[in-house]
């Protein structure tokens, strides 16, 4: 999930996976595969870096998981967002 915010300043988690696109008209709008458009706070660009982030967040768990060592507990990884970005 990654997070936007409504042009009103309510913040919601919208499933990265169910976005069709995203453009800028001037205002930012995410269209879902299902034709239902939310109008946000982020530009193009930070979205995709969001869902870039949380896609990557996933493959390196999955990456993780399968490493870890036989007999280990599992590991749990943290995702920490870089010094430019707030959560």
């Amino acid at each position: 999930m990654i997070t936007v915010t409504r042009l009103n300043g309510g913040a919601f988690a919208l499933n990265p996976d169910l976005i069709e696109r995203v453009e800028q008209t001037p205002d930012t709008v995410v269209t879902l595969v299902d034709g239902t458009k939310y109008v946000v706070r982020e530009s193009v660009e930070e979205i995709v870096y969001r869902v870039r982030e949380a896609k990557a967040s996933i493959i390196a768990l999955s990456h993780s998981l399968d490493h870890a060592e036989p007999g280990t507990s599992t590991r749990v990884l943290r995702v920490v967002p870089g010094p430019d970005r707030e959560h």
